[in-house]
C-alpha cells in the first residue's frame, strides 16, 4: 500500500505552482496524444458482419441490426455474467456502475448504447433489478455472438491453458472475459464491425479509477495480485474490510441446479 506522509516532499506555494505548471504541460501533450490518437481510431478499416445474430431482449427477439433502434452507431459491453453464475463479474459491475449517466446523452449523438452476456435473459434481468442498473442489458445465450468477439470460451478452450484475447494468446480464469465492441449500419441496414477493445483498453470507461488518478494515493493496487481485488459489487462494500493481497481473480460461483430452479 502506498506510503506518502513520511516520504513525499512539501515545498512553498511558489515551488508548488511551478513544479504544477510543468506537470500541466505534460499533461496538456497527453490530451493533444489522445486527440491524435482517437482520429486514428476512426480511421480504422471495417469489417461487414455477415453472420445474423439472434438476441434475447425485453422487447422480444432481436437481430444485431435491429439492436441500433433508429441510431447509425452501437457500442456493446461484453459483460461477464455466464450461464448459470450466481452474480456478474465484480470488475464487470464496476464498470456497469459508470454506464446509465452516458447511456442517458450518447442517443443525442447517434449512438445506441447495451451490455450482451451469454446468461440467459432471465438470470440477466434478475441481477440488474438487484444493482438497480437501467442500461438496455440482452442475452446472446443462443447464438455465438460472444465466442466470435472473443469475450467467452469453451471448456476445451480453458483446458488448453491460454485463449485467444485481446489480439494474442494469454490466461486467464474465467469462461467469461470483458471488451467493449463497436458497430456502424449503413443506409442499406448493412452492418460493419468498427473497433474492439479489451482489459486495459476499458480503462478509460472507469469513471471511479480517474478520480483516484487525481489523488496522492492514487489506484494504490500495487500489491495486489489481482489488481482489482478491492472491488466489490456495490451492495457488498464493507467498512473496514481487509483485502486480501494475495487473492487472484476467480470467476462468481455457479448456482446449483437446485438454486438455479428457485431462480
Amino acid at each position: 500500500m502506498a506510503k506518502i506522509e513520511t516520504e513525499h516532499k512539501v515545498v512553498s506555494r511558489a515551488e508548488w505552482i511551478e513544479a504544477r505548471k510543468h506537470l500541466l504541460a505534460k499533461e496538456k501533450e497527453f490530451t493533444h496524444r489522445r486527440d491524435a490518437l482517437s482520429e486514428e481510431r476512426r480511421k480504422l478499416p471495417w469489417v461487414k458482419v455477415d453472420k445474423e445474430y439472434i438476441f434475447d431482449t425485453q422487447g422480444g427477439k432481436k437481430t444485431l441490426a435491429d439492436l441500433f433502434g433508429s441510431k447509425r452507431q452501437l457500442i456493446v459491453y461484453h459483460f461477464m455474467l455466464g450461464p448459470g453464475w450466481e452474480e456478474g463479474c465484480p470488475s464487470c459491475s464496476f464498470l456497469a456502475d459508470h454506464f446509465d449517466g452516458p447511456a442517458i446523452h450518447l442517443p443525442h449523438r447517434d449512438v445506441a448504447f447495451l451490455v450482451v452476456s451469454r446468461a440467459p435473459l432471465a438470470q440477466i434481468e434478475a441481477y440488474k433489478k438487484r444493482m438497480g442498473w437501467r442500461f438496455a442489458w440482452v442475452s446472446s445465450y443462443e447464438n455465438e455472438f460472444n465466442a466470435d468477439y472473443h469475450v467467452s470460451f469453451t471448456k476445451d478452450e480453458l483446458a488448453k491453458g491460454k485463449v485467444y484475447y485481446n489480439y494474442e494468446e494469454t490466461e486467464f480464469p474465467s469462461e467469461e472475459r470483458p471488451g467493449v465492441s463497436v458497430f456502424y449500419k449503413d443506409g442499406t441496414g448493412a452492418v460493419f464491425h468498427t473497433y474492439s477493445s479489451y482489459a486495459r483498453g476499458l480503462d478509460i470507461f472507469l469513471g471511479a479509477y480517474n478520480f483516484l488518478d487525481i489523488t496522492p494515493k492514487g489506484r494504490d493496487e500495487a500489491a495486489f495480485k489481482h489488481g482489482m481485488a478491492w472491488v466489490r459489487h456495490h451492495d457488498k462494500y464493507v467498512d473496514g474490510e481487509l483485502v486480501d493481497l494475495a487473492k487472484p481473480y476467480s470467476q462468481p460461483k455457479k448456482l446449483s441446479a437446485s438454486e438455479g430452479e428457485m431462480k
